[in-house]
């Protein structure tokens, strides 16, 4: 019975961080566009222009 003690402060300290990331996510402007990511998944045709480009193997005799 006495780990309730510990545990009813341990949940409400968690979820008062769990609020305070939630409205600092809101405050960043981290949920202002929803859509990109998805648009990104269905056209994914851009070339990364970062990636090393491949170079074709040449046999050295």
């Amino acid at each position: 019975m006495s780990i309730i003690y510990v545990l009813i402060p341990i949940a409400i300290l968690l979820v008062l961080l769990a609020i305070g990331i939630f409205f600092w996510a809101v405050k960043s402007n981290q949920f202002e566009d929803l859509e990109r990511q998805g648009y990104n998944i269905l056209f994914d045709d851009d070339v990364d222009k970062k990636a090393p480009q491949k170079t074709p193997k040449t046999d050295k005799e």
